[in-house]
């Protein structure tokens, strides 16, 4: 899957990426059909010492994702925001997958209904 990392007012290291990439990929194990995805780092000016934010964004067939999470550290925020998705990925997977079912089952009466 293809990640594109966005640091905002700092310079993200290698090591934080590399992390953010593996953790990314293993969102491929619960959905396959995932498109691309973004991710925005951003620090706050704030005196609370939870002042980084990761936000993840996922294209999937369908829709976007979406998860947003602030902590004390940048690997904190996104292994909570990519739990999220894993969550929303599961939501997503079963709707489509009722709906799929749904479709199937009006096809099988729309045939049955012409003999």
């Amino acid at each position: 899957m293809k990640i594109g990392v966005q640091s905002i007012h700092f310079n993200a290291d290698s090591k934080l990426l590399d992390f953010i990439q593996k953790k990314a990929n293993k969102l491929d194990q619960f959905f396959d059909q995932i498109i691309s995805g973004e991710v925005y780092l951003k620090l706050e000016n704030v005196e609370d010492e939870a002042n980084k934010i990761s936000e993840i964004k996922l294209i999937v067939p369908g829709g976007t994702l979406f998860a947003k999470e602030q902590c004390k550290s940048f690997e904190e925020a996104t292994d909570l925001a990519i739990e999220s998705l894993r969550k929303q990925i599961t939501k997503h997977k079963d709707k489509t997958r009722a709906k799929l079912s749904e479709h199937k089952a009006i096809l099988s009466e729309s045939e049955a209904a012409d003999y």
